[in-house]
């Protein structure tokens, strides 16, 4: 896998746990722990794409 697509596929990920997290806020029974855990994934991709990144 080339680094771009690694990028691409990184960034994707983050948005679907973006919208993962958005829905979760929205629903009336939400489960902050399973909030709590989507944000810290997507933290954790964010923080490998900024290392990926070109400067």
């Amino acid at each position: 896998m080339s680094l771009s697509s690694h990028l691409q596929e990184l960034k994707k990920k983050h948005q679907n746990l973006s919208d993962s997290v958005e829905a979760l806020q929205r629903s009336p029974a939400t489960d902050d722990l399973e909030i709590a855990k989507l944000k810290k994934q997507k933290l954790m991709i964010k923080e490998e794409i900024s290392k990926l990144s070109p400067a």
